[in-house]
């Protein structure tokens, strides 16, 4: 418990951006191509030599690409992009009115707030997405529940559930905004190999006695050997100064770079899907079970996002139910099923008048627990992976950084992984531009664990807490459930606890309980 705290402590940074590092330049609005105007002794760079090399395509990749093009420092750096997936040559909306794809992310308004800044959070409010203000969590005891509203912090909603697809999406339609050659930044293929230059050439050392210019070294080769190679699937060959790897959990790069990982596998699968409703869900609802937690997300138009936590061979079981069986299971799941509702009692009626003195008190105290929305239908594919944490011992080496997944992974529980990622990627983006802005090289390792720095207390912190959860609910003992129904009525009815959950949560404050 005492390291977990001090894990804690040493959290000393937020998910949100600064909006500054991301404003437009005065003169910019019209669409560009890539500068490719970096000289080597006096002539124009060629077209496979880089300034950043993004492995990985998904949600965190297009976002630091997207992040760098809209910076006045670093929309001239040559950026590609390096991912074999064909949605990368989607450039349309999604429509509205098709069924939900099972993979989601419940975004945060700091989440939102980088979006917003990057110039992609408008094109999200052109596709599917739900708002929601208020969340409702419970477990199967019954002993305590814990509502949570918006308005306990003065704010309008708590978070916005939106489909994988669609950020990916809105991503891409941005990056075509600012780039009118985007198919030339894109590289659909996969990443084989990566050679990291000699030390003697990071170290910026002039060519041993072995290794002179008249051996047939010119200096665009003299160039590209201080740089990373990337060889790839297509037989193609690219030099960058800077890779960043954000190629998922089982990273590429990360492997290729020898970075090592801690981390074990959970004794859980999650399975997800889409259930439909016969009205509308604007609240986001969390039942801990004896297996895991079941999570029931709006997505809107009377649909929403399961993600429930079970083990392995549950997992299976339920995959391969009928769509009726299943539906039953969701329901039983989230009513009555394990254990009764909660209840309030004496005792909740003396801590909410005795803490109400405390501050200011939260909306949400007063709410009655609600029984959550029954499906009606599971309407889409239902698909189960398995559960497990880890974390890079380092996010940086020399011309290289791990964002999102490839450096670390947690429990969903908390709908947090994605966010971290995309904290990653602001970070990372603004201390390029930093770099830029006094002349150094973006591959610098003095320069990149800045990032590192900046981001790795954050994620530790929320890494531990997240852990701490799934540990503390996975366990059916009385005296740990009556700690439980504790944490649960304090975090209830005391109001300034409830208000600093629902901000670290947001991404609006530095500590998971005080600010």
């Amino acid at each position: 418990m005492l390291s977990r705290r001090r894990c804690f402590a040493a959290a000393v940074n937020r998910i949100r951006p600064l909006a500054r590092a991301f404003c437009d330049a005065p003169d910019s609005g019209a669409r560009r191509s890539q500068d490719h105007t970096e000289k080597v002794a006096g002539v124009k760079a060629p077209p496979d030599v880089l300034d950043v090399a993004i492995v990985g395509g998904g949600m965190v990749g297009l976002a630091v690409a997207c992040a760098l093009s809209n910076m006045p420092l670093t929309k001239h750096l040559r950026v590609a992009i390096i991912d074999s997936n064909p949605a990368l040559k989607s450039r349309g909306y999604l429509d509205k009115n098709s069924i939900p794809d099972s993979r989601v992310s419940t975004v945060t308004p700091a989440t939102m707030s980088f979006f917003k800044d990057i110039g992609a959070w408008e094109h999200v409010q052109q596709q599917r997405h739900a708002f929601f203000g208020k969340m409702q969590v419970w477990d199967y005891t019954g002993l305590g529940y814990t509502r949570y509203n918006a308005r306990d912090v003065g704010k309008e909603y708590l978070g916005c559930v939106v489909e994988n697809k669609v950020l990916c999406n809105s991503l891409l339609l941005r990056l075509q905004e600012e780039l009118d050659d985007i198919e030339n930044v894109i590289y659909p293929t996969r990443l084989v190999s990566l050679t990291f230059p000699l030390k003697s050439r990071q170290a910026g050392m002039k060519p041993t006695s072995s290794e002179p210019l008249s051996v047939g070294h010119t200096t665009e080769e003299l160039h590209r050997s201080n740089l990373v190679k990337l060889d790839l699937s297509d037989g193609q060959s690219l030099y960058s100064k800077l890779v960043i790897g954000a190629d998922g959990s089982k990273s590429n790069v990360r492997q290729i770079a020898g970075i090592k990982t801690t981390g074990w596998n959970y004794p859980q699968s999650a399975i997800i899907c889409t259930v439909e409703h016969v009205v509308e869900n604007d609240c986001a609802w969390q039942r801990f079970l004896p297996s895991g937690p079941i999570a029931l997300l709006p997505i809107g138009n009377n649909f929403s996002n399961i993600v429930w936590t079970m083990s392995p061979e549950e997992s299976l079981r339920h995959k391969s139910m009928s769509p009726e069986e299943f539906v039953k299971s969701v329901n039983h799941a989230l009513d009555f099923g394990y254990g009764p509702h909660p209840r309030s009692t004496a005792l909740d009626r003396y801590m909410e008048q005795f803490f109400s003195g405390i501050g200011n008190t939260a909306a949400s105290t007063r709410e009655c627990f609600e029984v959550p929305p029954k499906a009606t239908g599971v309407v889409s594919e239902r698909m189960a992976f398995p559960l497990s944490l880890m974390h890079s011992h380092d996010y940086v080496s020399k011309r290289l950084a791990l964002v999102g997944d490839a450096a670390h992974t947690v429990h969903p529980l908390a709908g947090q992984g994605v966010n971290l990622g995309f904290g990653d990627a602001a970070a990372l983006a603004k201390v390029i531009a930093e770099g830029v802005s006094v002349g150094s090289d973006v591959g610098d390792l003095t320069l990149l664990q800045r990032y590192e720095k900046d981001r790795k207390a954050a994620n530790v912190a929320m890494t531990a807490v997240l852990d701490g959860f799934q540990k503390m609910y996975s366990v059916d003992f009385g005296p740990l459930n009556v700690v439980r129904a504790a944490a649960f009525h304090g975090a209830q009815y005391i109001s300034p606890l409830k208000k600093n959950i629902i901000s670290y949560a947001m991404g609006d404050t530095k500590w998971p309980l005080f600010r």
